[in-house]
């Protein structure tokens, strides 16, 4: 069988039971199966690495418990996982495809999870899991579990392991099932009370599976328990953390991440982009104020939900990025952005092109840059946006001001060949890289500058392909959420760009895109930086990392209309009706 024929669709349904030893798991998945069975739904119950006699499965297990017994004075812990994944191989190959091609429900007992957090446990290097997983799941094909059941106990049942490494254990899997229920139902059973308690909800879970119902999700128990530590970064999941659903009578309703723990600032976050993106509509169909009856979005200044609406976003990409008049070249479109990005101002761009003419590499000089821009100093003019703070590099830098330092910087960036490397770029992250490289760019303003590279023809990749959380953000996620359940924080961003449309639906909020365009990574970031701001009137008593309380600026409304227009490539500018 190839592995192209388990792309094909299949009537039995895959039930996994997951768990650390002495939660009770296999018993459990027994009584299951034996259950299905005599309720006429025909089912066989598996496991990994499989132990029937005869099988790969059954020598994997003995050597793995016994190497003494074959001359082996011990195995290295990624060969032990190796050897599981073969046994997995032969399993899903053997019996567990061609059982569900038939139509019956298999329960599986153990998954690639296993595999995932008992090497971890064993300190096996997460990349050379990854691989060996990856292998597994290109056996599997499209096949996903219709249900993963992980059973989750207090303390271990009967078992002589420290108390410790079992707690780091179920904690690896509490982890874990945050990031798979993007792709598949989790369903967390507590085991702390009767068997008959953990079997009611199991075949709960197990009919409605088999019968194909809608599934109910019992959040309290789904919810409790995990999130103790928020170290591990899992490279397992090919996409981003997701929440659960519950679906009933109604609409469906997220259980949020599991396991993260989301406050009452978590809803203000998709209220706040809501009500910000309606404001934008209204500004655009040049209604006159109020624009909105919230006092804190009427009182306060907030940039748009989408960071491309904004005003210097604007006047980046249409008067300094895609100009008829102004060279194309991959030199000169690089050294006009990161120009007008290090500054981030209209007003100092506009003071350079009245006093140079068309701005353009070929032409730089850096002492009449330095003479312009010293003069509007002198003259008590800002040449710096107040968005972000533009570091100085020190007293080490050996420049004396720090408009000098950052044109030397660009200098330096066009003598590396900086263009070239960066439209030669596989990926926004080896983007991001290349500027990361260079002295006074940190993490945040790489990932700004990629961004607004990314504007242009320079680069060409999705916004949702990458995301680095700014200081605000992580402000923002830090009051979103009690517990990130050991998520970072770009996981968080995944999830919530991943899920917007389910998040508005659950609270049953009207969000218009921009013009077909969701909301992408770079957005949902700058979202959970202005939901800080936000939240320090509307929740005060919910902390953040920096302890600020109050929101410095002011809205004052500029009456000068936008003619909003975008990046091309994007294909929403002959939507807009307003562009020249």
């Amino acid at each position: 069988m190839t592995i192209d024929n388990r792309r094909h669709k299949v009537d039995g349904r895959l039930i996994v039971f997951e768990g650390p030893d002495g939660v009770g798991k296999s018993t459990v998945a027994a009584r299951a199966a034996k259950w299905l069975n005599a309720n006429e739904s025909a089912c066989e119950l598996l496991s990994f690495p499989g132990n029937e006699p005869g099988t790969l499965g059954e020598l994997v297990y003995k050597i793995h418990h016994a190497p003494g017994k074959f001359g082996l004075a011990s195995l290295a812990p990624a060969s032990v996982q190796a050897l599981h994944i073969a046994a997995h191989l032969d399993v899903i190959e053997k019996r567990i495809i061609p059982a569900l091609a038939s139509g019956i429900h298999v329960l599986l007992d153990r998954y690639w999870w296993s595999t995932w957090v008992y090497g971890i446990a064993g300190s096996v290097e997460r990349v050379v899991l990854k691989r060996m997983i990856d292998l597994e799941r290109a056996f599997w094909g499209r096949l996903r579990p219709a249900a993963v059941i992980l059973i989750r106990r207090d303390s271990p049942i009967n078992r002589g392991d420290r108390l410790e490494d079992w707690e780091r254990l179920s904690l690896e899997y509490g982890r874990l099932a945050a990031k798979e229920t993007l792709h598949h139902p989790v369903f967390v059973v507590e085991n702390n009370g009767t068997i008959e308690q953990a079997m009611t909800r199991v075949l709960e879970i197990c009919t409605d599976v088999t019968s194909k119902r809608p599934v109910q999700i019992d959040l309290s128990s789904a919810l409790r328990g995990f999130g103790k530590d928020s170290e591990l970064h899992s490279e397992t999941s090919a996409g981003s953390a997701a929440g659960l659903s519950t679906i009933g009578s109604g609409p469906a309703v997220l259980a949020h991440l599991l396991p993260a723990k989301p406050t009452v600032v978590f809803d203000t976050y998709w209220r706040f982009a809501a009500e910000r993106q309606r404001v934008f509509f209204e500004r655009v169909a040049q209604k006159p104020a109020p624009w909105t009856s919230d006092p804190i979005i009427s009182l306060y200044k907030f940039t748009n939900a989408y960071r491309a609406s904004d005003r210097v976003s604007q006047y980046l990409i249409r008067h300094v990025i895609y100009r008829d008049d102004l060279a194309a070249s991959h030199n000169e479109v690089f050294f006009r952005i990161l120009l007008f990005k290090v500054f981030n101002k209209v007003e100092t761009w506009q003071l350079l092109e009245r006093s140079l003419g068309p701005i353009a590499f070929e032409d730089y000089s850096f002492d009449a840059y330095d003479r312009i821009l010293s003069a509007a100093m002198t003259g008590g003019s800002s040449i710096y946006s107040a968005a972000y703070i533009m570091p100085t590099g020190g007293k080490g830098s050996g420049e004396s001001r720090k408009h000098r330092l950052h044109l030397r910087l660009i200098e330096k960036m066009m003598a590396d060949e900086l263009p070239q490397k960066i439209v030669e770029a596989k990926s926004m992250q080896r983007a991001f890289d290349l500027l990361l490289a260079y002295p006074t760019i940190g993490p945040f303003l790489a990932y700004q500058f990629a961004t607004d590279l990314n504007y242009s023809l320079l680069l060409n990749f999705s916004e949702m392909d990458f995301v680095v959380p700014g200081p605000g953000a992580l402000d923002g996620i830090r009051k979103c959420f009690a517990d990130r359940g050991g998520l970072s924080e770009s996981e968080i961003i995944k999830f919530v760009a991943e899920n917007q449309a389910r998040e508005f639906e659950r609270l049953g909020l009207e969000f218009r895109s921009l013009w077909g365009r969701p909301l992408q990574l770079i957005d949902c970031q700058n979202l959970f930086c202005e939901v800080d701001k936000y939240a320090r009137v509307m929740h005060p008593g919910v902390a953040g990392l920096s302890g600020r309380t109050r929101i410095k600026q002011r809205f004052n409304s500029n009456d000068q209309p936008i003619r909003y227009w975008y990046p091309p490539k994007w294909g929403i500018n002959d939507k807009i009706g307003n562009i020249d």
